[in-house]
């Protein structure tokens, strides 16, 4: 998905799709059975720390969207910092009430929220979009004709911006010869929505009867890309469980908070 970004590759980029998400769903249920504070805090580090080593994109890239993901994480879990119960305050201003157990339990939603989001992001970043729907319809027998028109629609989102583009530049130059009384408010939207969807509407249709003439049907057929599974995946596997592992090792070793639930704190 961010192909343009890419510098190298790696095992992950050759990993099946099918074992990424499935790992990803299952450190998603995972993560919400943790209660212990400082487990949660080295898993999500581990996961930061696994992300950059893997995604083989730009550093610049990768810290925005690692900062953008953890602005959402924070922001997520301001309502049960602000507002969350307990017995030893730390600040109090109005409807305000910050207490340290309500700070440790916002925190702690926020590290579980990060930590999936550095492994949905690593997915992102090492996964071609094509080879998703690949492996979907070879592994899951997901139909063809689906899974193209997904493609072909997600391939089709730059051309519905570049098309955008084209109308808002043409759009102001026109503005310029007529009066403004017939481009304010509700009819700025319509002279930009009215043609973009026109357009769009006119191009699916030609892809889909392009789509069908060329037999995108349901029965057998070839595949120009074979997805397997190979020893990537078991790697894969190994490592997101040596992340765990290791985060219970250093949780023990190395505790910075001891808080052992912090639903009881």
């Amino acid at each position: 998905m961010f192909e343009q970004w890419k510098q190298h590759k790696n095992f992950m980029d050759r990993a099946n799709f099918i074992t990424k998400m499935t790992l990803g769903v299952m450190l998603f249920f995972f993560v919400i059975f943790v209660h212990r504070f400082d487990l949660m805090l080295y898993i999500a580090l581990l996961m930061l720390i696994y992300l950059f080593m893997v995604s083989g994109t730009k550093f610049k890239v990768v810290l925005t969207f690692t900062a953008i993901s953890a602005s959402f994480s924070l922001l997520s879990s301001l309502f049960m910092i602000f507002y969350g119960n307990g017995t030893h305050p730390l600040f109090d201003w109005g409807i305000i009430h910050i207490t340290t157990e309500s700070l440790f339990r916002g925190l702690h939603l926020s590290l579980r929220t990060i930590a999936v989001s550095a492994f949905g992001l690593s997915i992102a970043f090492t996964t071609e979009v094509v080879m998703i729907f690949y492996s979907l319809m070879q592994h899951l027998r997901v139909k063809p004709k689906y899974a193209y028109a997904f493609m072909a629609s997600i391939r089709m989102l730059p051309l519905v911006i570049d098309s955008l583009f084209q109308l808002r530049n043409a759009l102001r130059m026109r503005y310029q010869m007529i009066d403004a009384a017939h481009y304010r408010g509700i009819n700025r939207l319509h002279h930009l929505l009215i043609p973009l969807l026109s357009q769009n509407i006119r191009k699916a249709h030609r892809l889909a009867v392009a789509m069908e003439k060329k037999g995108f049907h349901d029965g057998p057929r070839t595949y120009y890309y074979k997805t397997r599974f190979g020893y990537e995946d078991i790697l894969l596997v190994l490592l997101v469980i040596g992340i765990i592992a290791l985060s219970h090792v250093l949780a023990g070793v190395l505790p910075l908070t001891g808080i052992a639930d912090v639903r009881s704190i």
